[in-house]
């Protein structure tokens, strides 16, 4: 009697993740074929025996089928293969990319300058702050009023108020004059920032909405690289077109239409100075509800920020009439990062929020009216 060698399938789960066929069984000496079981007409066990042999043979690996030596007498089960899967897809998801990648400087991931930080069109990101703050104001406005709206009844309007601020955008276009820069991407944003003082604690007036201002510009970035003295290096120029009003009927409706030229420089990753100059577009003189804005709330407006290290930010905004006759205002705040992240790298967008205003033009309807307002609140970032 021929001496048989066992063949075993030891690794038969490895075979099924790859879609082979793992048969536990003997294969044929190369010599046995279907012809020779035919021949075995007279004993019908042994016919069926070689038939049943024959038929694992040719699905068995067809290497070890011509390796294998012989049979046993007797058939062992097969075991079924696996059916062949797709190949999974793996999607690696990281906040180290595009314009969260903090090997960009702040002023290219804000505008995304370079193509190591683009983060595409169409996606939703923050431009100024969403912020919620308890506010407290030395006066305020309880008759509005401009030159050509006149008459609005008094109200007692509590000098504490609660502030909202909510303020996104997108990027609706790129690479529209640099498209065969390299290192240099240009974009096309559109913008929209709501502000509302609420009268959160004043129950006798039902808690109304005071103001609430509407501010949509449509904005476009240029990448610009130039050195400047004491190690500065300007990233940006633009432009842009702005409205802002306040959403309200006579005589409280306030509105104005601006072009604005802007820039950006910072200096290693503690210091920032953006800025902004801008015409009011000319409105017809019976429908201009505010036609002195520009005096008051001003003509060109300068911010400065200093960020010492990652868990604080101090920025100082400063807004001129640019005439003899100086009129603006001075804004400074601190930001202060609250729940950190794992790493350097992952920092929470959540910042203690605290401000101090100055002058005119804290909102639509105090356009004309100074104020000095102290704010404490929370804000959400996201650069």
């Amino acid at each position: 009697m021929t001496r048989s060698t066992h063949f075993f399938c030891l690794s038969w789960p490895l075979a099924a993740l790859f879609g082979a066929a793992c048969a536990v069984a003997q294969p044929l000496p190369a010599t046995e074929s279907w012809q020779q079981c035919t021949a075995l007409a007279s004993d019908g066990t042994a016919r069926l025996a070689c038939f049943d042999r024959w038929a694992r043979s040719q699905t068995a690996p067809a290497a070890s089928a011509s390796n294998a030596p012989a049979t046993p007498a007797s058939p062992v089960p097969a075991v079924a293969a696996a059916p062949r899967g797709p190949t999974p897809i793996v999607i690696n998801l990281t906040t180290d990319e595009g314009c969260k990648n903090r090997e960009f400087s702040d002023l290219s991931r804000f505008w995304e300058l370079e193509p190591g930080s683009d983060c595409g069109n169409f996606g939703i990101r923050g431009y100024r702050p969403l912020s919620l703050s308890v506010t407290r104001a030395d006066s305020v406005n309880v008759r509005p009023s401009s030159p050509s709206n006149m008459g609005a009844p008094a109200l007692a309007f509590s000098k504490s108020e609660t502030r909202v601020q909510l303020s996104v955008r997108t990027k609706i276009a790129k690479d529209l004059l640099t498209g065969a820069n390299p290192r240099l991407k240009d974009s096309l944003w559109f913008a929209y920032t709501q502000q509302s003082y609420w009268q959160l604690f004043n129950k006798s007036l039902s808690r109304p909405f005071r103001s609430t201002d509407h501010e949509p510009e449509i904005i476009y970035a240029y990448p610009t690289e130039a050195n400047l003295p004491g190690g500065w290096q300007l990233r940006y120029t633009g432009l842009g077109v702005v409205h802002q009003s306040n959403g309200q009927s006579l005589p409280l409706s306030r509105s104005w239409n601006r072009v604005y030229l802007m820039a950006g420089m910072e200096k290693d990753s503690r210091f920032r100075v953006t800025g902004r100059v801008w015409r009011r577009i000319p409105e017809a003189v019976g429908s201009d509800d505010n036609p002195d804005i520009s005096n008051f709330v001003g003509r060109a407006e300068v911010t400065g920020s200093w960020t010492p290290n990652r868990d604080n930010m101090v920025g100082l905004t400063l807004r001129h009439s640019l005439k003899s006759d100086t009129r603006g205002s001075l804004r400074l705040e601190w930001l202060k990062t609250l729940g950190n992240g794992n790493s350097e790298k992952d920092l929470s967008g959540l910042r203690l929020h605290t401000q101090i205003f100055s002058g005119y033009g804290d909102t639509l309807i105090d356009y004309n009216r100074r104020r000095t307002v102290l704010s404490v609140g929370l804000s959400l970032v996201d650069w």
